[in-house]
């Protein structure tokens, strides 16, 4: 993969930098500041990039939002927020950019939830590939600040659980590993979610991420 990096701290840019070079990636930038983000991906149009959601130079959301504009004007390049902190209202905006058939996959991992590298670059290497990688504590808080819009209402508890882990990248066996069902349950379930949520079946669109978005923005 080649891959931009977009963290302030400049010993956890070099480790990043480090870890993924050791497994035979290339960073072809490590940048410590939103602009600097912007100015790299449009530079060397990676595979994907790692961005942390506070950077400079106002160390609040800078990161996250030139993720959301890298999403829209790069469709191709995957992104993965790398941060301990979790912002609903960009993150929702985050994964509604660039959402249609040809987007590149994205991902929000919390920096103390990750157990381990091999399980970092796992996820890297989904998001690149155009699938998602989602923190279930991210899921969590996206669909808590969403609950209370009425459209969530003709889900059923049961269904907001698979979707929850649908919102996690997780596959059909995953899903039904986690609740203790057949997988043919799984796809009913998931047809009831699309069939509520209006998505017709169509070759271009992941409507596993428009769904988990249907949701967040109902």
């Amino acid at each position: 993969m080649r891959i931009v990096i977009a963290e302030d701290s400049a010993v956890v840019r070099a480790g990043l930098a480090e870890i993924l070079a050791d497994r035979g990636h290339v960073v072809v930038a490590a940048v410590g500041n939103a602009e600097d983000l912007l100015a790299a991906v449009g530079q060397h149009e990676p595979d994907v990039i790692v961005v942390d959601v506070r950077m400079p130079p106002g160390f609040t959301d800078e990161g996250l939002r030139a993720a959301i504009v890298i999403r829209r004007e790069h469709p191709k390049t995957g992104v993965l927020v790398f941060s301990q902190y979790i912002e609903t209202r960009y993150a929702a905006d985050l994964l509604g950019a660039a959402s249609g058939g040809g987007a590149a996959g994205v991902g929000y991992l919390l920096k103390d939830r990750v157990a381990d590298v091999g399980e970092f670059v796992e996820a890297l290497t989904r998001v690149a590939a155009g699938g998602t990688a989602l923190d279930p504590e991210v899921v969590t808080q996206l669909l808590g600040a969403s609950r209370r819009a009425g459209g969530l209402a003709s889900l059923t508890a049961r269904e907001r659980e698979v979707l929850a882990l649908m919102a996690e990248g997780r596959s059909n066996g995953a899903i039904a590993a986690a609740l203790v069902i057949s997988e043919r349950a799984v796809e009913k379930y998931i047809g009831n979610i699309f069939s509520k949520l209006g998505l017709a079946p169509s070759d271009a669109d992941h409507r596993r991420v428009l769904a988990v978005l249907r949701y967040l923005e109902s």
